[in-house]
């Protein structure tokens, strides 16, 4: 009789706080789905993290080509269909807007913190305790990197070179790491005020221009404009003691709305609406010579010519230097840079909006035109800096490589230093535990050391007897011993000159967590209408 039933008493459910976590299907394998898919993603940009990383090609859809090893770059150009995939691509744009730099680094984290929670959950444990776990370990890791990371003085010139060095040593113009690195510096240096901890980077501007190489980069002392000189007409293009005004308004006759013609029959209305619009537009010309402006930047527009010939030709008469074209989102910045206020209408234009500058003129050297306005008085806390390049590719990887070495804060060590070092204090805490968070902490921890064998992978060393050895130096005290990429071996990373911002790591270690914790609380999705 006490056989008849075996089945009952197999499937007895074992209830309490140490149950395996054992949920429905269709979670489990939603959950799996979105970790391949955004692994897939890590793992591709997995091999150009570091200096001796590999480069993409990447060919857009309008059949430019793109060579670069900027995480954010390259993940921008994936076309990411899966919704777990963007979110990675969304991680490394986050880390972009927050450090500047670190955009490979904090997928390939994210990758390996995935590949973590994954054996935890096939270990049992439910994704909430996993999410937990890993948000208390990244807010310890913070700790444990600020502990060890040493504050950044913006006036102290020789560390913030280091630190921009490291940053473009990664690049594909790292040879030219010794011209970029000190203008990185000297602009970061122009906007400190004795207060600031920071840089707004929106006050630093690269203009690129084609022609030259890339040591003819400047720091340009005032400002350089992306447009060239309007000389059709015969105008100058050097102005000295320039009264600058930026006009929103357009200096050509009106037109009638897109979906509305004028029809006319006789040529003497013909002849008088000509009239009418030399002398509408004469009237403007006077106005803006009438507040003693010798200068015009011109915005762009788009329902009709800004400006056109006959503007133009008044101009040249009245010796007005003009550009034309200037884009809506570089105003503020020009308003900001040359002490002028933007006139959106005529009726507006009046002497106590203009700018002041000693000379504004357009130079040709190495077959590159620029408007430089330089002596401006008023001037607001921005830079300009002129980045040059034999074409497209080289120029446009020059500018994205500056914005990285731009972004200053206190330093901790490079070469997968920091990440060895948390990952040991972080182990030896999760000891301390009980349950399963010590589990949870252990697998964050072991999930860290993804920094340093990818950075041996890529350089081509062994990472096992790399990552052995960084181990044990670690836990003999030497904390600051981190890969040597150039000579493939263990030293002590600052006396390398190899140093990083802590923003970078930290920030990197906090963005991939507060993804890979999101992953985990996904249990579905739904596709809406």
């Amino acid at each position: 009789m006490a056989s008849s039933n075996p089945s009952h008493s197999a499937q007895k459910v074992v209830s309490g706080p140490n149950a395996a976590f054992k949920d429905k299907g269709k979670p489990m394998e939603l959950r799996l789905s979105n970790m391949v898919a955004a692994k897939a993603i890590s793992d591709a940009v997995r091999t150009s993290l570091g200096p001796r990383g590999m480069d993409k090609m990447i060919q857009t859809s309008k059949g430019e080509v793109i060579v670069t090893n900027d995480g954010a770059t390259i993940l921008k150009s994936i076309q990411a269909l899966h919704p777990a995939a963007k979110m990675l691509v969304d991680l490394s744009a986050a880390q972009d807007i927050e450090a500047g730099d670190g955009t490979t680094s904090v997928v390939v984290l994210a990758g390996s913190l995935l590949g973590a929670a994954e054996k935890m959950l096939q270990k049992g444990i439910h994704p909430t305790t996993v999410a937990d776990s890993f948000t208390k370990a990244s807010a310890k890791a913070v700790e444990y990197l600020t502990e060890i990371s040493t504050p950044v003085d913006l006036n102290d010139r020789a560390s913030l070179l280091r630190a921009a060095s490291t940053s473009l040593n990664s690049k594909i113009v790292s040879q030219y790491s010794s011209t970029l690195a000190p203008i990185a510096v000297a602009a970061v240096s122009r906007l400190v005020t004795p207060t600031s901890s920071n840089v707004d980077l929106r006050d630093i501007r690269v203009v690129k221009k084609i022609g030259g190489t890339i040591e003819d980069t400047e720091l340009v002392e005032g400002v350089v404009l992306n447009q060239n000189v309007v000389v059709s007409a015969g105008g100058p293009t050097r102005m000295e003691k320039a009264k600058i005004a930026i006009i929103q308004f357009q200096l050509s006759a009106p037109k009638p709305d897109m979906d509305n013609t004028v029809v006319i029959n006789d040529y003497r209305l013909m002849d008088k609406v000509i009239k009418e619009g030399r002398q509408y537009i004469l009237n403007m010309v006077k106005k803006i010579k009438k507040a003693n402006c010798n200068v015009l930047l011109i915005q762009k527009s788009i329902l009709r010519d800004a400006v056109d010939e006959l503007a133009l030709n008044y101009l040249k008469r009245l010796n007005i230097l003009a550009v034309k074209d200037v884009e809506r989102d570089e105003i503020e910045f020009l308003s900001k840079s040359l002490g002028c206020k933007p006139i959106s209408d005529i009726e507006a234009f009046t002497e106590d909006k203009l700018g002041y500058a000693d000379l504004i003129e357009e130079t040709s050297d190495s077959e590159v035109k620029v408007v430089r306005i330089t002596g401006i008085k008023n001037r607001g806390r921005t830079v300009s800096i002129l980045a040059t390049g034999s074409n497209h590719l080289v120029v446009d990887e020059c500018e994205r490589s500056l914005h990285d070495a731009l972004s200053p804060s206190a330093l901790i060590g490079g070469g997968g230093a920091p990440e060895i070092h948390v990952s040991r204090l972080l182990s030896q805490y999760a000891q301390s535990l009980k349950g399963m968070e010590a589990y949870c902490f252990q697998a964050y921890a072991d999930a860290l050391e993804v920094i340093p064998t990818t950075l041996a992978e890529n350089a081509g060393l062994n990472p096992i007897a790399i990552v052995t050895e960084l181990r044990n130096r670690h836990a003999l005290g030497e904390r600051n011993a981190g890969i040597n990429v150039r000579k493939g071996l263990i030293s002590n990373i600052l006396e390398e000159d190899v140093v990083q911002p802590l923003l970078v790591t930290t920030s990197a270690i906090e963005l991939s967590t507060e993804t890979v914790c999101l992953l985990l609380k996904i249990d579905d999705y739904v596709q809406a209408r």
